[in-house]
């Protein structure tokens, strides 16, 4: 049975605040550690250290627990160092997960900085085998820092506006909506070279905008071999015909791997994209479609027996 810490910002838990719960947690522990949180904003920037890993987040509705902060780019106001979190972007998050093996259900991470204050992180992720279900998160520019490792994400919210989800992870994203802000650019992956097996796939997923017709893209190659597959996906009218951007630099039209595969709406028009990104063929596409993407060694459902909750599958 995992432990479970209760975290309540009234005192009727273990600890007021999460970053408490965290600090609490012994270095290196090797068993799974569940930090229930209580309805409530949590107005702090969060930092989970390589040193602590099996941690779960866990409440009951997104919408009434949120983990937040106003942290940018060029103002990072933290409890950590930079020489411990970084500086810029990759300093910024709300909350910054180093621990691997973490998990987080029915959560919010927001950083609430106003649209145009820049790169502004809700959740960084820098750690290997991390999974989120029913979890939101809300941002302008760059909200979700896939930066390393294997992630999955299940039944999700995330919104922005320029770069919202970025990084050079492996991450399926399976029934997840993807809302679009304003103009830019959902996705920026990083991947550098041909033989990373790093990319995000979009798996059943939903793309919404509030922001008009044609004023959105579906990503841009942050590396110059950037990796992107939408499969199965609704995509709404929020989405340019072109579809994808080159990011200025035309040789990245010979490198990067955009992908599309039996998507649907509005804004899917396969014969008005840019003529660099296409269609997968079905026995091209197989291998995008499966958990095995995120990990070729499953064989049961990822870390069953090493969590304390419930983990949905439907692959």
């Amino acid at each position: 049975m995992a432990r479970v810490i209760k975290v309540s910002q009234d005192g009727s838990g273990d600890y007021k605040t999460v970053q408490e719960a965290v600090d609490c947690i012994p270095l290196r522990n090797a068993a799974r550690i569940i930090i229930q949180i209580s309805p409530g904003i949590y107005k702090q920037p969060i930092y989970i250290p390589k040193t602590k890993n099996f941690i779960t987040f866990s409440s009951s509705h997104p919408e009434d627990t949120i983990l937040t902060c106003d942290n940018t780019a060029t103002k990072i106001n933290h409890h950590q160092g930079s020489r411990l979190i970084g500086t810029g972007t990759f300093g910024c998050g709300s909350v910054i997960v180093e621990g691997e093996d973490f998990i987080a259900e029915n959560v919010t991470f927001e950083n609430n900085a106003p649209q145009g204050s820049g790169q502004a992180v809700a959740l960084r992720v820098t750690a290997e085998r991390c999974a989120f279900y029913n979890c939101r998160f809300l941002g302008w520019q760059d909200t979700l820092y896939l930066h390393y490792g294997k992630h999955y994400l299940k039944d999700c919210y995330i919104e922005g506006s320029v770069d919202f989800i970025f990084g050079n992870s492996t991450a399926l994203l399976e029934h997840c909506h993807i809302h679009c802000k304003a103009q830019g650019f959902i996705t920026a992956q990083g991947r550098k070279s041909a033989d990373e097996p790093t990319g995000y796939v979009f798996l059943r997923c939903t793309i919404t905008g509030n922001g008009g017709n044609s004023y959105a893209y579906l990503g841009r190659p942050w590396g110059p071999f950037g990796r992107v597959v939408f499969a199965y996906t609704y995509i709404d009218a929020c989405i340019k015909n072109e579809g994808w951007h080159n990011w200025g630099k035309c040789e990245n039209e010979r490198s990067a791997c955009f992908y599309e595969y039996r998507c649907f709406g509005t804004g899917c028009c396969p014969s008005k994209r840019v003529n660099w990104a296409r269609e997968l063929m079905k026995e091209e596409a197989q291998q995008f479609l499966m958990h095995q993407f995120v990990d070729p060694s499953w064989e049961k459902p990822w870390m069953a027996q090493k969590m304390g909750l419930k983990i949905p599958y439907s692959a």
